[in-house]
């Protein structure tokens, strides 16, 4: 059995780029000071994985690139190195380099020149290059599975640890060494039978022993070893364990085999192409669709059985809903690990220092707007660092810490997921933003004040992000009209409240998903049209009693609240005439953050389920619309964006 490094590409870089992860952050927790032992050690334990998986694909310049890592990290975790500013700004550098080199790895690809420039830079800092020896490619073994013989030479104290691995296992020497680095969390490995490195060398599946000195139990210790993947066999003797046991001497658990602890757990876990997860929503999506048609067919039909029946696949079709959707939520974490190494960089390059907080990393977020999110929130975090937090200088004269704060978390908020960026610069200076928009003509000559959602729109304007401008209005406009856009296509909104002196904190509201959502229907004319409930927050009959006018301007009056009124047929331009009640028409009351207006419909149709499609608006159409939808009669529906019924109000 030989090892064909194209089919495992994808997923050696999926591994790496968590590796990567773990090196970025354990930096960075170097760099800010404190017990260095341990992001050593993770920083060791990261860089030693990345050799082994480089070696096993046969990718050597990574490899070797990594093992120069290692080598100096190894130095410095024996107190050899001294951790200087410098070795840390190589070392950055050179986890830099790794990462290119890893998404441009291939087994004929040599050093890139990055990692030729990282290299002698770290050469220069640290001292010269490793004298130890790289262990080099895998080994070409065939054949059957190695075994490990039953008289195991791992004499000591401490459990023997027996484990094969399955018979089609990916990357069998990468698994083997993270079954190995997952033991090591529970206590100190003492012996591995045959060696780390070559269990690493491996490209074929592999049995493999080792010595661990622990007090977990037998549990956790099988569980560690299945949480590397792969492993098809795992037995624990506790027979030469130092303290007492309660347990039996060995646990044996096969895949296959009837197991006698009614404890045992098996962890098996699939990655799946994201592309799989959309082909299957958009599956689901299109039988949601048909659910509905086929309810609405079977509510005229005096059939109790059918009615019964239909009644029980639209209930599967939901829980088969709710189970696909489940499976496309990720933390937020996965996107935000990145950003700690950008703000370090952003504030070194602009000398200035900045303490950066995440919060909410556990909050989940459907994946496909997960992508898309990332580059908004680093328009807006470097924002922030270049043109919100003052020089450590400005900061001292004005009575704060020289250090600024910066803060990015996430939030639930019913059916929709916040995302804030707060910092405690120097706010907005709203003087200027409106002496620049005077100029523009975008606000009357009379204008003197603004509000928050005001001063967000006149700063998103792409006429206020203009070079000569980034100074003129502190830059808050270059990247905002990005973010808006980005988080318009994505059905979502902006939000955003300064204080002068104070600092500034914009939100990003976006709805968990946007494959399908729960809507109500509402009709104007003869059109019909969808408003996500996410932002409805009640309805009501129209009644001329609650409706007044303010300035000529309609409002609705509300338990002592005044709202902003607007009638959907003036909106979507079905008519000119002006505003006008009906006998039949009703108020939906709808909300974006603390805003709330009411909208004028000729009838409430419903709620409904329905299927998100993305649709190019045309040119100069009305920017009202974030998709579209079918409803259960096959007849199409535009969705509304309801934060740009705010615009107007």
């Amino acid at each position: 059995m030989s090892l064909d490094p194209s089919r495992y590409a994808e997923l050696f870089r999926t591994e790496s780029r968590e590796q990567l992860s773990a090196i970025n952050r354990a930096l960075l927790l170097l760099e800010q000071g404190g017990d260095a032992a341990e992001p050593i050690s993770v920083l060791f334990r990261a860089m030693h994985t990345v050799k082994g998986m480089s070696a096993t694909m046969g990718y050597h310049a990574v490899a070797e690139f990594a093992h120069e890592l290692e080598s100096v990290l190894d130095r410095v975790r024996r107190g050899d190195q001294l951790l200087a500013p410098d070795l840390m700004d190589a070392l950055f550098a050179s986890a830099d380099a790794l990462e290119t080199a890893i998404d441009e790895g291939s087994e004929q690809a040599g050093q890139t020149p990055a990692m030729v420039a990282a290299l002698q830079r770290l050469r220069d800092v640290a001292g010269g290059s490793s004298t130890s020896e790289f262990p080099g490619a895998p080994t070409k073994e065939t054949g059957a599975l190695v075994e490990v013989a039953v008289a195991d030479p791992l004499d000591g104290p401490g459990v023997i640890v027996r484990v094969r691995q399955a018979a089609d296992a990916m990357l069998p020497g990468v698994r083997a060494f993270m079954a190995v680095q997952r033991v090591r969390a529970l206590g100190e490995v003492a012996a591995v039978n045959p060696s780390l490195d070559a269990l690493q060398a491996s490209a074929v599946p592999i049995s493999f022993a080792m010595r661990v000195v622990t007090t977990a139990s037998v549990d956790e210790i099988e569980h560690a070893v299945r949480s590397a993947g792969d492993v098809a066999f795992v037995e624990v003797d506790v027979s030469g364990r130092t303290r007492r046991e309660s347990r039996s001497t060995i646990a044996v658990v096969a895949e296959g085999e009837e197991v006698t602890r009614a404890s045992a757990r098996s962890t098996r876990h699939v990655r799946i192409d994201l592309a799989r997860l959309d082909a299957l929503m958009n599956l689901i999506g299109e039988l949601v669709i048909t659910r509905g048609r086929l309810l609405q067919l079977t509510a005229s039909n005096p059939d109790p059985a059918l009615d019964e029946s239909m009644q029980m696949a639209a209930r599967l079709v939901s829980d088969l809903q709710t189970e696909i959707m489940t499976m496309r939520m990720v933390p937020v974490w996965q996107v935000f690990d990145r950003f700690p190494r950008l703000v370090r960089d952003s504030a070194r390059a602009l000398n200035k220092d900045v303490t950066f907080v995440v919060e909410g990393k556990e909050i989940e977020l459907d994946r496909s707007l997960l992508d898309e999110i990332g580059e908004p929130i680093v328009h807006l975090l470097r924002n922030a660092i270049g043109h919100g937090i003052e020089s450590p200088a400005e900061r001292a004269a004005a009575g704060k810490p020289r250090a600024g704060r910066l803060v990015l978390s996430a939030a639930r908020d019913r059916a929709a997921v916040l995302i804030r960026v707060s910092d405690d610069g120097r706010g907005i200076d709203r003087p200027r933003v409106l002496a620049r928009a005077r100029a523009l003509g975008l606000v009357d000559e009379g204008t003197r004040e603004v509000d928050d959602d005001a001063l967000f729109r006149l700063i998103a304007r792409p006429g206020l992000s203009t070079a000569e401008q980034v100074s003129d209005l502190s830059g808050r406009g270059v990247g905002i009209d990005a973010v808006q856009v980005k988080t318009r296509a994505l059905g979502g909104s902006v939000e955003l409240k300064t204080v002068a002196g104070e600092g500034t904190t914009i939100t990003i509201r976006l709805p968990i998903t946007l494959a399908i959502v729960r809507a109500l229907l509402a009709r104007s004319g003869t059109e019909r049209y969808a408003l996500p409930l996410t932002h409805v927050r009640e309805t009501l009959e129209y009644d001329r009693d609650v409706v007044q006018h303010v300035k000529g301007k309609p409002v609705l009056v509300l338990r002592d609240e005044v709202l902003p009124l607007l009638d959907l047929r003036d909106v979507v331009r079905q008519r000119a005439a002006p505003f006008a009640g009906g006998p039949n028409r009703e108020i939906v009351v709808i909300e974006r953050g603390d805003r709330k207006s009411g909208l004028v419909v000729d009838e409430l149709i419903g709620q409904q389920d329905i299927v998100v499609k993305q649709f190019d608006a045309a040119r100069d159409g009305l920017a009202l619309f974030s998709g579209a939808t079918i409803l259960a009669d096959g007849a199409p529906a535009l969705i509304m964006d309801v934060g740009s019924l705010f615009e107007g109000t």
